[in-house]
């Protein structure tokens, strides 16, 4: 998702409205894209990224940048909040099972947080396709699993 000029003063203006602590978080990320769209990544080959994100009631996965085509699927459902790109803040619900897939074109990309605020665990599976448009982060050796 790119950014008009329009949108990018949007954006900063509701941007303006999130506590210090996450705008400083976001403008971290702006300068120094994190790659990281799980918690723990569970495998990886030259065609895809699998990852897990498991957080407990008031955990909070930190801002990170999609830049691949993927899909992600909430294995358990539950309730979240993210502080989107554009300046927003949403509160959503997930079904157990329900997914949906983002495609990415040349130098397009999005950056959110994600914050569990049920009163139990939230599990979503991401699955990363490597041969989309733009080429993939680096990740830091200390997110890949044992078993990868």
């Amino acid at each position: 998702m790119a950014l008009t000029m329009t949108d990018k003063k949007t954006a900063a203006s509701e941007q303006g409205q999130w506590p210090a602590d996450i705008r400083a978080e976001y403008e971290r990320e702006s300068r120094n894209p994190n790659g990281c769209v799980g918690t723990e990544l569970l495998s990886e080959t030259d065609k895809v990224r699998v990852w897990i994100i498991r957080l407990k009631p008031g955990e909070r996965v930190g801002f990170h940048r999609h830049v691949l085509n993927y899909f992600w699927t909430s294995v358990n459902g539950g309730r979240a909040r993210q502080h989107l790109m554009d300046g927003s803040t949403v509160e959503l619900d997930y079904a157990p099972g329900e997914t949906r897939h983002e495609n990415y074109g040349p130098g397009e990309f999005k950056v959110h947080d994600l914050e569990n605020l049920g009163d139990r665990e939230m599990i979503f599976n991401t699955i990363e396709f490597l041969d989309s448009d733009n080429k993939p982060l680096p990740i830091p050796e200390n997110v890949r699993s044992a078993r990868a």
